[in-house]
Order: C-alpha cells, then structure tokens, then sequence
C-alpha cells in the first residue's frame, strides 16, 4: 500500500504505544485486517514454518529419535516409515548380493567346463604337425595294448605309417610307456614294424622306454633296430597269462547249486562256477605255452645275438633297464631327445601319434562298451589269454 493508503494513525506524538495482544477486544479484527492487507507475505511465512518443522522431523527420525508431535498430530507415521525403508533396503542389498554370488558360481561354472573341454577336445584331431626340414618322427605308445584305446594296433599302425612315409623324417622313435595287454593287438604292431623296416630300409627305427615296457610292450619293442630304456626303468615279463577265479568251495558252504546246460562237452571250459576238469586245464595251460612259445621267437628274432643266455630270460621276470642292457634285451640307456640329438642328428622332434577327436572318442568308447557288454554276457564263462 502507498502512503496515501494507509489508514491515519490513531497515536499522538509523545503518548505511549499501546499493543493489543490476542486476549484483547478487538485483535481478531486487527488480525483478519492485516491478513487481508498482506496475504502473500502470511501464506509465505506458513511454508517456511512447515518446511522448517519437516526438516525437525527428518533430523530427528536420522537420529533415531522420534518427532515431537507438531499441532496436536501423532508422530508415529513417521518411525513406521523408518522401519519400513530399512527393510526394503536390507531386502534390496540381500537381492544384490544372491545377485552378484549367482553369477560368481556360473562364470566358476563356466571356467570349469572350459577347462574339462580342453583337456577332453583333441582340437588338432588327426591332423599331424606341418614341418619344413629335416626332422625326427616320433610315435608314443602308452598305456594297456588292446582293441578300442590309443593303444591300439589300429592307432599306432596309422601313426607308423604316417611317420615312416614322411621323407624329412631322418628316423622314426616309438616311445613306450606300457604295461602290456592283448598279445592279438601286439603281434598286429610287431608285424606292422616289420613290413615298415622292409618298405623303408634307409629310415633307422629305434624305441625308446620311458617308465615302463613290459609283456606285450616288449613284444612290440622288439621289432625295432635299437632299444633304449633309462636306469630305472621296467623291462620285460615275457610270459603270457590266463586267470580267473574258483567259487566251487563257497557255494558248497552257503548250499549254491550250479546249473549249467551246454550243447558241447568242453562249452562250459573254465567256467569259475564249475568243478575244475584236468583235462581243460591241460588243453588251456598247452594253448598258453603255444602263446607264448610265440612271444619267445619274436624276441629272439628281433634281438638276435644280442640276448644274453640267462634261463630267467623267459620265465616272465622282469628287470630294471640297466639289468636290461646287460641281459641284451635293450642296447644302451637313452631319451628321446638322446636318440633325435646324438644319434639320428635331427633335434627337432614332431608327434607322429594319431589322436582322435571328441565326437570319434565317445563314439568307439559307447561301442566298444557295448560290445563287450553283449561278449560278457555269451562268453561269460571264457578268459581270454593276456600278455603279461
């Protein structure tokens, strides 16, 4: 308002002021005359005054107090929200937390199924390296000698074949690690070696024995020009062996009956079951000098002369590989790397063996599962010879 618009006042200079309170006649009027004289100004002072109270509540509730209650109204709304608020944060960082844990053990998860991956997928499959220059070829055998595992006559004639053929191979090393296994799948090997040596008689062919060349590991070994085996290594058991078990006295004590039907006299040969018939445990123990008279020739025709005359030499004994050298059954002590470096003079050595790939692996594996499931189940009552 201008100054002309102000009522006059009532006060004479020099009297007192007089001041009217709220319990005063006529301060309701004054009151309803300055509110319509300035509205704007008392509509801003009240939201001051509630914004100034909000505030008093949120320092209050932040300190775990509780409000005081502000013109007569409860304050209880407010520590219910609190509570509330608390709950839904705590639910919130446990969600955060399964959240972060969850994908923690999925990427483990992961990580663990890469690594079996790799260590199960052959990615090279039956690829063998690319090499440019002289060379030495190297085939590895190792572990049990039988139809359907890497060492099979079918994997490792491959990788003969392979490494003899290759005409910057300098010489070919078969390295064994074996204990031995079919005397079948060895004598396919042995074979082999020897039609290689003949279709390529300039390539030396040496094998090398890392732990272990034993039975049918050394039916195979000794094929080739050289043997080399270190100190300690085991070489030898020639014999051959059929085995099985007896259950005849047990089932008599807990009152078991056998019954056994067959269409021919010696069907149920062997049968661990049965009462043992002299008369088949001859023929077996004659097939099983056969055998072996066999494993006998192919030792002598490959080391010769070399063979000392000891008559533990094919008792089935078996020596450390310093023994070996001197009994003749191998010629010096030596590695891989010896044999490539020293004497074929070719050091770079490149893995000949075929491998196989993930899908091959799991498919000759069912099968061969299968199938000797289905020849356990007719043959249940036969042992077959091993090399041992």
């Amino acid at each position: 308002m201008t100054e002309q618009q102000k009522p006059p006042s009532s006060e004479q200079p020099g009297q007192p002021e007089q001041r009217l309170d709220e319990h005063t006649p006529g301060s309701e009027t004054l009151e309803s005359a300055q509110h319509a004289d300035y509205p704007l100004e008392r509509e801003l002072k009240a939201g001051d005054d509630a914004a100034r109270r909000e505030a008093d509540e949120r320092r209050a509730r932040m300190a775990g107090q509780a409000a005081a209650p502000v013109g007569g109204a409860s304050a209880s709304g407010g520590w219910e929200r609190d509570v509330l608020e608390k709950v839904l944060l705590a639910s919130l960082r446990e969600q955060r937390s399964a959240r972060r844990w969850k994908i923690f053990f999925r990427l483990v998860m992961l990580g663990i199924l890469a690594l079996i991956l790799f260590a199960v997928i052959d990615f090279k499959g039956d690829s063998l390296t690319s090499t440019a220059g002289r060379h030495t070829a190297m085939v590895t055998l190792e572990g049990e000698i039988a139809a359907g595992t890497p060492a099979s006559a079918e994997s490792i004639n491959a990788s003969l074949q392979a490494a003899f053929a290759d005409a910057t191979a300098a010489g070919v090393i078969l390295k064994i690690n074996s204990p031995g296994g079919s005397p079948v799948q060895a004598g396919i090997i042995n074979d082999e070696i020897h039609r290689l040596r003949k279709l390529y008689p300039d390539k030396p062919f040496y094998v090398v024995v890392e732990e272990i060349c034993a039975s049918g590991g050394y039916y195979v070994a000794a094929a080739a020009d050289k043997i080399y085996v270190d100190k300690a290594s085991i070489v030898g058991s020639i014999g051959v062996l059929m085995d099985g078990f007896g259950f005849t006295g047990l089932m008599d004590k807990l009152g078991v009956q056998r019954r056994l039907y067959t269409s021919g006299a010696n069907k149920g040969m062997l049968d661990p079951f049965s009462p043992e018939v002299p008369r088949q445990k001859a023929f077996a123990e004659s097939m099983l000098k056969q055998i072996h008279q066999q494993f006998i020739d192919v030792v002598k025709e490959g080391r010769g002369d070399r063979l000392k005359n000891d008559p533990d030499l094919f008792s089935g004994l078996f020596w450390s590989g310093e023994r070996a050298v001197e009994l003749g059954l191998a010629d010096g002590l030596g590695s891989a790397d010896y044999v490539a470096r020293d004497l074929f003079k070719a050091e770079d050595i490149v893995d000949y063996t075929v491998k196989e790939n993930i899908a091959e692996r799991v498919a000759k594996r069912f099968g061969a599962a299968m199938g000797s499931a289905a020849m356990k189940m007719m043959l249940i009552n036969a042992s077959a010879p091993a090399v041992r």
